[in-house]
């Protein structure tokens, strides 16, 4: 008999190398994923081009942390395959009024536009999807996350697995042993996400990334 799902046994998968995943929002059953290749962001070297730093600079979007959780992971279920059902949604929604996942995202004239969710252990922040509604809206996003992250003590940021895109913006391909190694250093370290409260300015994510790049 499988255990119940829960937010602690989703925490503790987390804090194992595991992650939950469904085979389409129709299908109630959620299996485990411990990829032989794991994809991370190092926090060092996200690439921010010309074009990107130039919407970063001009604020087409404000950016929030925290302000529709719901309404993100809702955005990021919102395509035509997702592994985002409906029992993997309530169970990030407690872990967010836990105090375990978060989103940043990014808004425009009032309306949500694009953002990324995951949740934090320890300096390690899980990113679990992202989506978009408006060009760059996602991209400016995880620009401010991993600045964020940087800024807040965190040491691993996880991708699960990687995409020629996020392999574009820096990401890259570990093995499963060396991400464990990562992991474990991580989850021995605290880091806080939302102390202190809000997210950087564009000129100063702009600064820090010419710094780290």
């Amino acid at each position: 008999m499988e255990p119940e799902l829960t937010p602690e046994l989703l925490l503790n998968a987390y804090a194992s190398g595991v992650f939950p995943m469904a085979e389409n929002r129709d299908d109630d059953a959620v299996f485990w994923v411990d990829p032989e290749r794991r994809g991370v962001f190092p926090l060092d070297q996200f690439h921010i081009s010309r074009s990107l730093a130039r919407t970063i600079r001009q604020e087409r979007f404000e950016v929030r942390i925290n302000s529709d959780f719901a309404g993100v992971v809702t955005g990021c279920a919102a395509r035509d395959e997702t592994w985002i059902n409906d029992t993997i949604f309530d169970l990030y929604m407690q872990l967010y009024r836990a105090g375990y996942a978060h989103s940043l995202e990014t808004w425009q004239d009032g309306e949500l536009v694009g953002g990324v969710y995951g949740v934090t252990l320890g300096a390690a922040f899980f990113g679990e999807s992202m989506f978009s509604r408006r060009r760059d809206a996602s991209k400016v996003a995880l620009a401010f996350l991993i600045d964020h992250l940087r800024t807040r003590g965190f040491t691993l940021f996880d991708t699960q697995f990687i995409t020629p895109h996020l392999a574009s913006l820096g990401a890259i391909e570990i093995s499963r042993v060396e991400y464990h190694k990562r992991l474990d250093r991580a989850l021995s370290r605290m880091a806080h996400f939302t102390v202190p409260p809000g997210v950087a300015t564009a000129q100063g994510v702009l600064q820090r990334s010419t710094q780290t790049s």
